[in-house]
């Protein structure tokens, strides 16, 4: 046994002599950083399978472990006792057993971090990725000293035990060792069934549903505060005299493309329901490139160069190059402005 385990006399001695399951929760958290935060591996589904239990467990099993850190006894210890004084202060002794552990482990977990999301909302921070790992692998981290520290002050026949090696000799027993024909096909068939879900959960997570594919083109103005607003659009223009306008566009395509934006200022008749455009001016063609969930705005100034009322401002959203004769037809995504354009 000392050869096998010579190697952790590398580690320094609070390290050595940390217990496995506080261990194994420290693991999964720095596995999480390092899935997280690394870009090779945030795009894996690595990201997915450690952040579920970082989220609902493993903050709950620290904080647990803190408040409770001596083992639980079977409930069937207390039947003995002599009256039922004696069997309630043998329940208060003998803590809290293994399913009761895990189960409050989730609901603490669900608890706790929603409150360290709303400790960080009135922080210069925010809620954002970066501070939530570091606020709640922090927190777990604190709770695993504190577990540590508290049960290492008990006797070792009263600290909390994980008997992991014991689960997995009984498991292997139980799936190679089988009483009787029909235990061994059980077997066979909750391997089978534990495989195929954990292959659907993966497929699922590494193969995610694709939504629905759109781009957006929209027009906004300065506000008084200086944001943007959709509102408050210019409705008179002279010609010759510049108008700012605020052309936006949206790529909810998942993936990157490449779009075009002609601004046209167009002369048309409306007329049964048809419109004809009879005359127009070519003022403004944009070209931005946007990957996917990329939002692009451009400030811009409109110059008319025709008069009239009820002219159409109009802008024509491609993806590519548009055609040599860009048209509301022919357009990906269309908007415009009706406007009057007086001489000066």
């Amino acid at each position: 046994m000392a050869g096998r385990e010579h190697w952790r006399l590398y580690f320094p001695e609070p390290v050595r002599t940390l217990p496995a399951d506080l261990a194994a929760v420290l693991a999964v958290v720095a596995l999480q950083l390092l899935s997280t935060l690394i870009p090779g591996l945030s795009d894996t589904p690595l990201r997915v399978v450690f952040g579920l239990p970082f989220v609902l467990f493993i903050p709950g099993y620290a904080f647990i472990a803190a408040l409770f850190p001596e083992a639980g006894a079977s409930p069937e210890n207390d039947e003995n006792t002599e009256d039922a004084d004696a069997a309630a202060d043998s329940v208060t002794e003998r803590g809290i057993d293994g399913i009761e552990r895990v189960a409050l482990s989730f609901g603490t977990s669900i608890a706790i971090v929603p409150l360290l999301g709303l400790v960080l909302n009135f922080t210069p921070w925010g809620i954002r990725l970066v501070p939530i790992l570091v606020t709640v692998s922090g927190f777990t981290v604190v709770a695993v000293a504190v577990a540590a520290a508290r049960r290492k002050q008990l006797p070792e026949d009263e600290r909390l035990v994980v008997p992991y090696r014991q689960w997995l000799e009984t498991a292997a027993a139980e799936l190679f060792e089988p009483d009787s024909r029909t235990d061994a096909a059980l077997n066979v068939l909750l391997v089978a069934s534990v495989l195929l879900a954990t292959a659907s959960v993966g497929y699922a997570v590494a193969v995610p549903k694709t939504g629905e594919s759109f781009s957006e083109l929209y027009l906004l103005t300065d506000g008084e505060d200086g944001e943007l607003v959709a509102d408050n659009y210019p409705e008179e223009l002279v010609r010759g005299e510049p108008a700012s306008l605020v052309v936006g566009v949206g790529n909810q395509e998942h993936q990157p493309e490449q779009y075009s934006v002609v601004v046209l200022l167009q002369r048309v008749e409306v007329a049964n329901n048809s419109t004809t455009v009879l005359e127009e001016d070519r003022l403004r063609t944009f070209t931005p490139r946007l990957e996917h969930n990329e939002t692009w705005h451009r400030p811009h100034r409109i110059e008319p160069t025709m008069t009239g009322e009820r002219l159409r401002l109009t802008y024509l959203l491609y993806k590519e190059a548009p055609p040599s004769s860009p048209s509301v037809e022919t357009a990906y995504r269309e908007v415009h402005l009706w406007v009057t354009v007086r001489d000066g």
